[in-house]
């Protein structure tokens, strides 16, 4: 697409590679190479715990994440455990961003490890040489896939990891035998995607990628050529015409605003179930004083605190109070989100428990 004096926009999608295991490089130099493991507290061993990232060593074995840490162990008995700090990543998260700002355009921050930039430029490519440069000199490396919608950048960032190393796209391999940056627009998207099963496009799961299969619909192309009446009939009048989209590759050509956080969340998940009320609250106290202290430590007041439980039988239910008036009282906070995790009945084992709190002008 066109913009003022002639000049293309482009999306960039920046995808970080393996970037839990890459952090924890910087810090842990002897690891590189290694098959190392993030998830939990590090323990293999532990119960209900999943691998949040896999190095591509460990990759190699089988592992991926979302894996139980003990099926990480048994497919890849070499394997580094390292427990997940997630305040470590999101510093150098912050750190990726503010770099990525320091481009033309604009940044749209999806996680920790990805973003796009909104660009116009007649030269994306190179400017996507210099984004894995500069990220480079920060001992990381990273993907870039350009496209004309946010839908074919992102796809596109799949194909620039796989091209080089086995000659085909789509896999997730060592960013060091492959490009590291791919174009995907409408020129090209009909021979690159269009044989491809429909779970390959960004947006479509299993489960949806499944009820498209018992509707006849197996590849992009079959999607592309679908019935939007039928699709809307199966899917719904919004999902059903947007699949359609998708199969096209059509997508938006420009990135949402940044948007300021509203809130402070942590979470946990028990190695075994909670059954005393001292343990239960014990945790509340722990997590909302964790919240709290990051809270106000960011110069923020607070304003509501919301309380989450999950019983054994993976029930959740979520409580909340507006505070009167907002606070910067860690000790206030505490107290508050024990009142809230009390208005629960508690008669059943606990798996989980949440505090999250959100934000107010003090």
């Amino acid at each position: 697409m066109r913009y003022d004096g002639g000049v293309t926009r482009w999306l960039l999608h920046v995808d970080l590679d393996q970037f839990q295991a890459a952090v924890e490089f910087r810090r842990h130099p002897e690891l590189r190479g290694q098959p190392v493991i993030v998830g939990g507290n590090g323990d293999p061993a532990e119960p209900r715990k999943v691998v949040s990232c896999a190095s591509y060593p460990a990759r190699a074995f089988g592992v991926r994440a979302g894996m139980p840490l003990r099926t990480a162990a048994r497919v890849c008995p070499e394997g580094v455990f390292l427990p997940q700090d997630l305040a470590f990543y999101a510093e150098a998260s912050e750190e990726i961003m503010a770099l990525l700002r320091t481009f033309p355009g604009r940044v749209e921050v999806l996680g920790f490890d990805e973003a796009f930039l909104a660009v116009d430029t007649d030269e994306p490519e190179e400017l996507a040489r210099e984004i894995r440069a500069a990220i480079a000199e920060l001992d990381l490396t990273c993907a870039v896939g350009i496209g004309d919608n946010k839908t074919r950048a992102k796809l596109a960032t799949g194909f620039a990891k796989a091209v080089g190393k086995t000659g085909q796209s789509g896999e997730a391999v060592d960013p060091d035998t492959g490009t590291g940056i791919f174009r995907l627009t409408a020129d090209n998207w009909v021979e690159l995607m269009a044989h491809r099963p429909t779970g390959a496009l960004w947006g479509i799961g299993a489960r949806i990628a499944k009820r498209l299969s018992g509707l006849g619909i197996e590849t992009v192309a079959d999607l592309a050529a679908a019935d939007r009446k039928a699709l809307a009939a199966e899917f719904g009048p919004n999902t059903g015409p947007y699949l359609w989209v998708l199969g096209h590759g059509a997508g938006d050509t420009d990135i949402s605003e940044p948007r300021e956080p509203v809130g402070h969340s942590r979470s946990e998940t028990f190695p075994r179930d909670l059954t005393e009320r001292d343990e239960i609250d014990a945790a509340v106290v722990r997590l909302a004083a964790q919240v709290a202290e990051e809270t106000v430590a960011e110069g923020r007041g607070i304003g509501r605190v919301s309380v989450t439980v999950r019983t054994k039988t993976f029930f959740t239910r979520s409580k909340q109070r507006k505070l009167p008036a907002p606070t910067a009282d860690v000790d206030e906070i505490v107290q508050i989100a024990l009142e809230v995790l009390h208005q629960f009945e508690l008669d059943r084992p606990i798996r989980l428990l949440g505090v999250r709190v959100e934000y107010a002008m003090l």
